[in-house]
């Protein structure tokens, strides 16, 4: 089909990409070298056209020829064009040496204008702007109310559960052995936290304290005088009877059994006295022992 046939069907008739407004009529093809919708600028209507594209900061040359109308996939060749601008005028004066005058100053002119806007945004994003967002009201009314019945629920969740604490502190349930394990760790962890501050406040106190049992030990050996000579024997007769009877073993109480006691009543005791005589000429002594009175019958 020829370009005439094609631009009489589009203009006169529909194009998805027309944009007719009341300052004139534009056109929504990414391929427009323009952005206006006329004979020459129309990259249907052109079996041979061009344009220039950008893809992520990068320029690309977009050429078509009426040779691959007849191949959609290869419609369109691709050349890169380089990051500066004479080398990029250079390559589009190359490849578009024999192309018609017009379209080639068109192209030219897209890509200066492209190459300023590029230069554009660089400053841009070097500059430190406050971005400005829209902040829908009805979310954020949304947002509140969620809150304010959360924090209900929160507060309605604590007051039940120190209700609950308090009655089984009271005894109201009695013994419970069903309780969750995991929620009754977390009360201990929570009443160990409230105690621990308590705790940390209280100051050390420092007391000092008598030892009674070191004191006697020391009284004790305060009081021992020593062990008696033999010149202060005769002076001391009358002392050793005392100290004769303070060296007689002190019987124990057996300890046993209510049977066992019972079972000895009736018995001779066997309890043994010792007497300890001295003699003065000597200077030695003698002990006799002499059964009790139930033990030699």
């Amino acid at each position: 089909m020829s370009d005439d046939v094609i631009w009489h069907c589009i203009r006169h008739n529909h194009c998805s990409f027309m944009a007719k407004i009341t300052t004139g009529i534009f056109c929504r093809n990414p391929y427009n070298a323009t952005g206006i919708c006329n004979r020459s600028s129309c990259p249907l209507a052109n079996s041979r056209y061009a344009t220039i594209r950008d893809h992520d900061g990068i320029f690309y040359l977009y050429m078509k020829t009426a040779e691959r109308a007849h191949l959609p996939n290869k419609l369109w060749e691709r050349v890169k064009l380089p990051r500066n601008y004479e080398k990029a005028m250079e390559v589009i004066n190359k490849h578009l040496e024999f192309w018609p005058k017009l379209l080639v100053h068109k192209i030219k002119q897209r890509l200066t204008k492209m190459t300023q806007y590029r230069i554009r945004m660089r400053k841009l994003q070097l500059k430190v702007r406050e971005k400005v967002m829209t902040m829908p009201r009805k979310e954020t009314q949304r947002h509140l109310r969620r809150m304010d019945k959360a924090e209900k629920a929160a507060q309605l969740e604590k007051n039940i559960e120190s209700e609950l604490k308090e009655r089984l502190k009271k005894g109201v349930y009695g013994d419970i052995y069903n309780y969750p394990f995991k929620e009754f760790d977390t009360i201990l962890e929570m009443e160990k936290d409230d105690v621990a501050p308590a705790e940390e406040e209280e100051e050390e106190e420092v007391e000092y304290v008598e030892g009674d049992d070191e004191m006697d030990d020391m009284e004790d050996i305060e009081d021992f005088g020593g062990l008696p000579d033999d010149e202060d024997d005769d002076d001391n007769d009358g002392e050793t009877d005392e100290d004769d009877l303070s060296d007689e073993p002190v019987a124990k109480k057996p300890k046993g059994r209510g049977s066992d006691l019972r079972s000895n009543i009736g018995k001779k005791s066997k309890k043994l006295i010792t007497e300890v005589e001295r003699d003065d000429d000597m200077g030695t002594r003698r002990r006799t022992r002499i059964p009790g009175k139930g033990a030699g019958q």
